[in-house]
């Protein structure tokens, strides 16, 4: 099978999380397969997630309950971009959160209080995903969450997760690469696809999560390449 990238020539990878590595709790087919070739081929890799509910220990803790080993310096989480976004914003600030301890600890790391009465901030999210993939199928998501907030406030919520370029451009810096030589890998057309083409990177879907290929009509752009998992990426490098 011929592909438009040299995946051996990149040398980095971003990789979205929820339906690319595993659903839920159950690790992906050829997920191991693909972290074992970034791993024995020295390339530099990150796990850039929209999900905010849990730090990079407990998301090293939980691969390694799949039986995979990725060191904790390897995620990067909406929670630790929506932190360091509200720090850089305003040092010191306090907010009202609604959020489980991904979310909590990450603006607690930031030197960010809780306030109740009158937080500079609100926070209730951190993307902008309306639904993802479960151990029972396609569920909803922070957006769809916090949509009726803003209806009823008359206010827009600002999200930090992708496709914001704040967490792609983080994301590269963390690598130590240039957009040119790093593939954004994701499972959706409407994060992490976006966020890696215009960010200047070469981009794989994989049809193991949210989009199909009878989605990719509803978007005016297009994945360097779609693969049916992050499995087929090792075997095209061979």
């Amino acid at each position: 099978m011929e592909t438009p990238i040299n995946f051996n020539e990149k040398k980095g990878f971003i990789c979205d999380m929820d339906g690319v590595i595993y659903h839920g709790n159950h690790i992906l087919p050829g997920a191991a397969e693909f972290i074992h070739w970034l791993q024995d081929t020295h390339k530099e890799y990150l796990f850039l997630t929209n999900n905010s509910g849990m730090t990079p220990r407990e998301l090293h803790q939980k691969l390694g309950r799949m039986g995979l080993d990725v060191p904790e310096e390897h995620f990067y989480t909406s929670a630790l971009a929506t932190a360091a976004f509200l720090a850089d914003q305003t040092p010191g600030c306090s907010v009202y959160a609604l959020g489980e301890a991904g979310l909590l600890n990450a603006l607690y790391d930031r030197g960010i209080t809780m306030n109740d009465v009158n937080p500079d901030y609100v926070v209730i999210g951190a993307n902008s995903d309306t639904c993802g993939p479960t151990d029972e199928g396609i569920a909803p998501a922070c957006r769809a969450l916090i949509a009726p907030v803003e209806i009823a406030t008359g206010k827009q919520a600002y999200f930090c997760g992708k496709p914001n370029p704040l967490m792609m451009r983080t994301g590269l810096r963390m690598l130590g690469c240039h957009s040119g030589e790093a593939v954004m890998i994701g499972d959706r057309m409407d994060t992490d696809v976006i966020s890696g083409m215009e960010s200047g990177m070469s981009t794989v879907l994989v049809l193991s999560g949210v989009s199909t290929r009878a989605t990719l009509d509803e978007f005016a752009y297009r994945p360097s390449v779609v693969l049916d998992g992050v499995g087929d990426i090792p075997r095209l490098a061979q």
